[in-house]
């Protein structure tokens, strides 16, 4: 991070990954994109956990857009194949040996036993949830529309922090994860990765990144 970058742009992300919230935590505000078109295959509506099986990816189901392009903020998740109920099984398979699954648990599993129609809305709700739990209070606004040309002290994770890409960050502090011995340890796993290993120390490992 350079001295003079005050704001960090992002886009929405569900469950998203480990870096996303330690460069969230890295700048004195934070901007969630909403006016941004919507990106297929991108942490906007998936996730990445380690399973007893290896690393899964969850992908929430939304509705076609009537258009080509279509905003972000108006994107609306799709009831079918039962995903929501998917998705928390999912979850408490790999997680339920953690040390700290069972204290989070009833945090979230509220989520996945009512629909959200839009896919921001949830996501959003998710993140309050989850840095409220990390114990930070980020300064976070939203954008009133797409911004294409940024400021000198602003600098633009959008698209950045991103499944296909490298990792912002160049190396991440290992952490105790329940599969490391079969796997090794992963990084950049989604943060309930983190969250349900840790506990209240994935503030310092955080940090510590």
């Amino acid at each position: 991070m350079q001295p003079n970058f005050s704001t960090a742009y992002f886009s929405t992300a569900y469950l998203a990954p480990v870096e996303y919230y330690m460069q969230m935590l890295a700048f004195p505000q934070t901007v969630i994109e909403k006016h941004c078109n919507y990106v297929k295959q991108t942490y906007r509506n998936r996730c990445v956990i380690a399973s007893a099986n290896g690393l899964q990816t969850l992908s929430i189901p939304i509705e076609k857009p009537e258009t080509i392009k279509c905003l972000t903020k108006d994107i609306r998740i799709a009831e079918h194949d039962n995903w929501r109920h998917l998705h928390w099984i999912a979850i408490k398979s790999a997680y339920n040996s953690t040390p700290f699954f069972e204290y989070y648990e009833d945090d979230f599993i509220k989520f996945y036993e009512r629909p959200y129609n839009f896919l921001f809305d949830f996501n959003e709700s998710l993140r309050m949830l989850i840095t409220d739990l990390l114990d930070i209070e980020p300064q976070v606004t939203y954008s009133s529309e797409y911004k294409a040309d940024f400021l000198s002290n602003e600098i633009d994770y959008r698209e950045t922090i991103h499944p296909k890409k490298n990792p912002v960050t160049s190396s991440f502090k290992p952490y105790y994860q329940v599969f490391e011995s079969r796997f090794g340890f992963q990084p950049n796993l989604s943060i309930i990765d983190l969250l349900f290993n840790m506990g209240p120390e994935s503030i310092y490992i955080l940090r510590q990144n």
